[in-house]
């Protein structure tokens, strides 16, 4: 697997990756792990960095994904979960369309960041972005309360995405005889 590839595998998770045919499953659970562990860490020394600044608080959710009351906009837990999926999928779809090798080389890159921007612009005043169940998971840990018993959405919700995606990828993207 070239560089770019397993980059996006660890930044992004490997579920999907899994469903669509490009990575072995017995190495997945290595991978969950270590992106939960990353996230976390990376969540902590955001709190401490923010925890610098006189007047923070914690209950700001320190970018936690929310729904309900939690969501930045006010947005439902069914509109979250519908979004996080939707946004999942999408965003799995171009990845594995974008490092197809059939796709055009060195466009994966632009193509992803466009996409991961619009999926920022849509979703963060709905759940705050997840995508990533490891994304969520740091905050969360930090944060505890409502922050822990909300995350479950924002696991489930990616995940079906990425079976999602990773199904339909493998359906549109099937090589056609020649």
């Amino acid at each position: 697997m070239s560089l770019f590839k397993r980059s996006i595998t660890e930044g992004l998770g490997t579920f999907w990756l899994v469903l669509g045919g490009r990575f072995p499953a017995r190495e997945l659970p290595a991978y969950i792990v270590a992106q939960v562990i990353g996230g976390t860490v990376a969540a902590a020394l955001l709190y401490f960095i923010a925890s610098g600044k006189p007047g923070f608080e914690l209950a700001s959710g320190l970018a936690s994904n929310g729904y309900g009351e939690h969501s930045p906009g006010g947005y439902s837990l069914v509109a979250g979960f519908v979004c996080e999926l939707v946004m999942t999928a999408m965003f799995l779809l171009i990845i594995l369309g974008a490092t197809d090798h059939r796709a055009p080389k060195g466009l994966a890159p632009i193509a992803i960041g466009l996409a991961l921007t619009l999926i920022h612009l849509i979703s963060i005043p709905v759940t705050n972005t997840s995508v990533n169940p490891a994304r969520s998971t740091g905050p969360a840990l930090i944060v505890g309360g409502w922050a822990i018993q909300q995350l479950w959405l924002f696991w489930l919700a990616p995940i079906l995405g990425a079976a999602l995606a990773g199904v339909t990828y493998r359906w549109l993207g099937k090589e056609q005889p020649t």
